[in-house]
């Protein structure tokens, strides 16, 4: 979708910023449902499903740590501090990275890995019983057409903002 200059430095109307609002505060509620009910159905922190799917999914079940900040979207020092609570927990073990000594490897553990299966089926049935269940098939495909959007929006402005003419 083109906008031209001029619109990309008006403010919002009250119609857009009330779409805005809705959106923002119906997605905190459905974060905040789903970190309760994977908490209390599994012990497990939204943060701690997060690094257990991405080591999950990844080759030999481990990441460098600058690759798997990037990967779940947080600061290298934020995922420090969280990696220290789940290696006390027996979740994963970090290592020194055999390639870089100033680098370090995330691995899922076996307990970390069947943490991760246990809590995998509640997590499932949780988006399913506040997101999927709550929408029309064709609200579904709505949804997924406007998040795609989105992020091709936001990887867009992303791009223009580290060009030289980027502004």
């Amino acid at each position: 979708m083109e906008h031209s200059s001029k619109s990309a430095r008006q403010s919002p109307t009250p119609d857009e910023l009330a779409v805005w609002r809705e959106y923002v505060e119906t997605a905190e509620a459905l974060r905040q449902a789903l970190a309760a009910g994977l908490q209390s159905t599994s012990g497990v922190s939204p943060g701690d499903y997060a690094v257990l799917l991405a080591l999950s999914e990844a080759h030999g079940h481990k990441l460098r740590s600058s690759v798997l900040a990037e990967g779940i979207g947080w600061e290298r020092s934020r995922l420090s501090h969280h990696l220290g609570r789940m290696e006390n927990r027996g979740l994963i073990r970090r290592r020194k990275s055999g390639s870089d000594s100033r680098g370090a490897e995330v691995e899922l553990t076996d307990d970390g890995a069947r943490t991760f299966r246990a809590s995998s089926a509640p997590h499932l049935r949780l988006v399913r019983r506040f997101f999927i269940d709550a929408l029309a098939p064709e609200d579904l495909e709505a949804i997924g057409r406007v998040a795609k959007s989105l992020r091709r929006h936001l990887n867009e402005v992303a791009v223009e903002s580290v060009s030289p003419d980027g502004g």
